[in-house]
Parts: C-alpha cells; sequence; structure tokens
C-alpha cells in the first residue's frame, strides 16, 4: 500500500473512533468539487456538460473549510473540474492541512508547473495527478495531444521538491493488461508515493457512452493485471479487499455515505458520480435524508456496472474492521487471479428490453395450508 505509516495511523484511529461510538454511517473521503470549470474535455467525464454560467460558480474559502468541518472526515479529496483554474485553491489546501487533515488536490497537471510555488510541501497535502495510462492512452482519453508528456514533467518536477504525488489512474474500454501493468511499472519510476486505479464509471453526461468497460470484463481485466504484478512491485493506494473486489473475489454493495460529495450546489445525494438525485444544505440532512437503501448495483440501474473506488474502497474498509485476519491474508498473497468468481448480487430490478421500463422485481411469498 502507497500510504504513509502517519496517514495510516491518523486513519485507523479515526475508524476505530467511529467503531466504538456505535456509528453506523461515516465518511471516510469527503468529495469536495470547489468548481466544475475544467481545462481538458474528456471523453468520459460527465462532470462539464453545464451552462457556462454553472462553469463559472466557485466555492468559497469559507465554503470549503465549512464542508470540511461539517463532515469530520480524515481526507479530502478535491476533484473538479481542474481545481488549479480556483484562484483561491492556495487557502484553501492550507486551511484543510492546518485542520491536520489529509488532501487530495486531484488536477490534470497542465497548470501544476506554474502554481506549484503557491503550495508547500507537507506530509498532509498529496498532488494526485490524472493519468490513464501511457502516452497513447492517456492522450486519447483527455482528447488532447501532449497532455501525458505536461503531466509526467509536473510529476517529475512536485517530486523534486519533496512533495507527495500520487497518480490517479482510469481505466476505459480496450485496455490490455501487460499495457496497463508496464505503465504502473513506469509510474513507480517516476517516484510517485502510490497508484489509485479503477474503471471508469459511465456518467450519464459524458459525451462518449462507448468508451466505458463494466461487469465480467472489468474483473478479468484486473486479474489479469494482478497476475502480471504479482512478481512487481506496485505501490497502490486501495485495501487489499477493494483490489480483490476489483479481481472478483468479493460480492460488495456500496457504501455512498463514505465518499459524500459537497460542490458548488451543495451536498450531492447520494455519491460523486450520480448528479442527478438532488441536493441538500448540510452534511446531517444528507445522511438523514438521502433513501440509501435506493442506490447500490443490485438496486439502481444507474449503478448497475459500478465498481470505483469512491463507492466501494468504504466497504472494503468495513469488511477490513470486520474481518481483520482475511484482510491480511489477502494483503499478503494478493487479489486471487484464478478460479471462480464470487457472483455478483442479485437486481431487486429488471428491465423491459422493448420499452427500456424500469420495474421492481416482486417479493416471492410462499402461502403454507393451515
Amino acid at each position: 500500500m502507497g500510504v504513509p505509516l502517519r496517514q495510516q495511523i491518523a486513519v485507523g484511529h479515526y475508524l476505530i473512533k467511529q467503531k466504538l461510538k456505535g456509528v453506523k454511517k461515516y465518511p471516510l473521503v469527503l468529495m469536495l468539487e470547489p468548481l466544475f470549470q475544467c481545462n481538458l474535455a474528456c471523453a468520459g467525464c460527465g462532470k462539464i456538460d453545464y451552462p457556462e454560467e454553472i462553469l463559472k460558480k466557485r466555492l468559497s474559502v469559507e465554503e470549503c473549510l465549512q464542508a470540511v468541518d461539517e463532515c469530520g472526515a480524515p481526507m479530502i479529496s478535491i476533484p473538479g473540474g481542474e481545481p488549479l483554474i480556483h484562484k483561491e485553491m492556495p487557502e484553501i489546501v492550507a486551511g484543510i492541512v492546518a485542520r491536520k487533515k489529509f488532501v487530495y488536490l486531484c488536477t490534470n497537471a497542465l497548470l501544476l508547473k506554474k502554481r506549484i510555488n503557491d503550495y508547500q510541501p507537507s506530509p498532509y497535502l498529496s498532488f494526485s495527478i490524472h493519468l490513464d495510462g501511457n502516452q497513447e492512452r492517456h492522450d486519447t482519453s483527455v482528447c488532447q495531444d501532449g497532455v501525458f508528456d505536461k503531466a509526467v514533467e509536473a510529476i517529475k518536477l512536485a517530486v523534486s521538491k519533496g512533495f507527495r504525488v500520487t497518480v490517479n489512474c482510469t481505466l476505459f474500454q480496450g485496455e490490455k493488461d501487460d499495457e496497463v501493468a508496464n505503465f504502473l511499472d513506469y509510474a513507480m519510476e517516476l517516484g510517485v508515493e502510490g497508484v489509485t486505479i479503477a474503471p471508469g464509471f459511465s456518467y450519464e453526461h459524458a459525451p462518449q457512452q462507448d468508451v466505458f468497460i463494466s461487469g465480467k470484463d472489468v474483473k478479468e481485466l484486473f486479474r489479469g493485471i494482478f497476475r502480471i504484478g504479482k512478481k512487481r512491485k506496485w505501490k497502490l493506494n486501495h485495501s487489499s479487499l477493494y483490489l480483490d473486489f476489483l479481481a472478483g473475489n468479493q460480492s460488495y454493495d456500496c457504501t455512498p455515505w463514505g465518499n459524500p460529495t459537497r460542490n458548488v450546489f451543495g451536498w450531492q445525494k447520494p455519491c460523486y458520480l450520480l448528479s442527478d438525485e438532488g441536493y441538500v444544505d448540510s452534511f446531517q440532512e444528507l445522511l438523514e435524508t438521502t433513501p440509501w437503501e435506493k442506490y447500490g448495483n443490485s438496486k439502481n440501474p444507474k449503478c448497475a456496472n459500478c465498481m470505483a473506488h469512491c463507492g466501494y474502497e468504504a466497504t472494503a474498509v468495513e469488511d477490513m474492521l470486520s474481518h481483520p485476519i482475511k484482510a491480511l491474508l489477502t494483503s499478503i498473497k494478493g487479489p486471487k487471479t484464478t478460479g471462480d468468481m464470487v457472483p455478483a448480487p442479485a437486481p431487486d430490478y429488471e428491465i423491459d428490453k422493448k420499452t427500456s421500463t424500469i420495474s421492481a422485481i416482486p417479493v416471492r411469498t410462499e402461502i403454507i395450508d393451515s
């Protein structure tokens, strides 16, 4: 695992505290999205499909720090849009670091070389730089040539200045396990702390819908990657059980409250990935009013193919706390890459193929003669 001991201890202390207090729904990572505007238009992104007046909106420093305090999560991920466009981002990051929260500032790195002196190296700050594979794969993913080279240059610069740097890699249709493995080797050569890796989520508003992989194809891909990785020393920023889930060896429901989202519209129901389900004004209201039982890959067709870490990493962590021996053995052995896969949870809905109408599967009851 590519996470420093200081952070592991702090997050572990937080998790144990929640357990001892008997808290059932608690956040692990706050997805703080202070703007939607971006300087790229990626094929698989559903975050920039808004009118100009929305793209110009920003959360203020005060609103961002209020969300951090209100939520209480030990880790903060700042996606976008492109966060480095936000003129007050250095103040936002400084405020989070002062609170001793671990912040991952997600960026495509096009502006990082210009803005890097606005930030100070800290054990609480990581630049999470977006790279979706090797040069050809990444530039195709972001729909612009030359972005890979600029991102790599920025990674080398940030590492040389003593910053924590991670890579955020999203996998799409057409990936090959050996190419992904070679990319992970290259990421390690760059000196990054670790890599976050997950299959892309099929945003409803993404300009291209044929770029996403799903179902068994995802699990077969990750099995192939992990099979190669058994002989290599990759640092992946995930729990061992989440990686095992990606390889088809764990059957999980998502834990959407584990990664709550605050953006320019408010607190987003139910998660970072579904943007059309409504918003509320406070984190407490999000917890109390969101119909959590309606979401998850077995409960909602919008969630059917999701295996993203923002939905399932918190589930894996909860499983780790409940079954530490299983988690330890999986960490030592690595994900299982052969044999039968665990069946996914059966859906509670069915879709009429002719009309695309969604309906709940009736509950079966037995009549016993008296």
